[in-house]
């Protein structure tokens, strides 16, 4: 699934994983002051590991009528949703789910409907001319439309990955940058900065390439630049 950018007006801004740290959220979106006319990629794992994803996810649907929103599915969506189902609930709760249900109030039944709905209309990708936004990987050689949920949601980055055929810079989450920064390589962007584990939540500008950074304990960077970190 795939959605395309309408208008150049208005800044393209991409968020990396949340995991359920409402606060550095809500700082992260102080900082960036989004606009009506910008376009806010989430790039899923919003939910898991972190103390607030009830916090994250109500945020984020206020989010929806503040900007023009666009949220990408993470493994996590996936094993929240599987797990709310029933069939995949102990893994869920293995590898993050508990603190979600938690901050739910400890029962399945108390997960909203609407917020089960919201995360069901997640995105496996979303494309403009120059950025394809995906949670994890792609598979070499295969289009995007034939990607698997395996290569989109799981696959971390190995470090060898070729430019995309299309000259188009891919984004992504998913793979930790413990040093708390993006990782910037040959057409190639990851900002998943940890954030949970006391790394910092990115937001990038991918217009401009401005960064801004907030952490659950109350820190917030400004002013650097994907060219800063080259």
């Amino acid at each position: 699934m795939k959605r395309d950018v309408g208008s150049e007006s208005g800044r393209l801004l991409v968020i990396g994983d949340v995991h359920g740290c409402a606060r550095a959220l809500s700082l992260l979106l102080e900082a960036v002051a989004v606009e009506r006319s910008d376009t806010v990629v989430l790039l899923g794992d919003l939910v898991d590991r972190g103390p607030d994803s009830r916090g994250v996810l109500e945020r984020v649907m206020l989010l929806e009528g503040e900007c023009r929103l666009v949220m990408v599915l993470g493994n996590h969506e996936e094993m929240m949703l599987s797990g709310l189902r029933g069939p995949g609930r102990d893994e869920w709760l293995k590898w993050g789910g508990r603190t979600t249900l938690d901050s739910y109030g400890g029962r399945v039944e108390d997960v909203p409907e609407d917020h089960r709905q919201w995360l069901s209309g997640g995105v496996d990708y979303f494309e403009t001319d120059s950025e394809i936004c995906i949670h994890a990987n792609l598979e070499p050689g295969v289009p995007l439309a034939e990607q698997s949920a395996e290569w989109l949601r799981w696959s971390h980055l190995t470090g060898r990955e070729e430019s995309h055929a299309s000259g188009r810079r891919i984004v992504c989450g998913h793979t930790p940058q413990p040093i708390g920064l993006p990782l910037v390589s040959d057409g190639w962007l990851c900002i998943d900065t940890l954030c949970w584990a006391g790394g910092f939540l990115t937001c990038v500008d991918l217009r401009s390439d401005e960064i801004w950074q907030a952490q659950e304990s109350g820190t917030v960077r400004e002013g650097l630049t994907l060219g800063d970190l080259a």
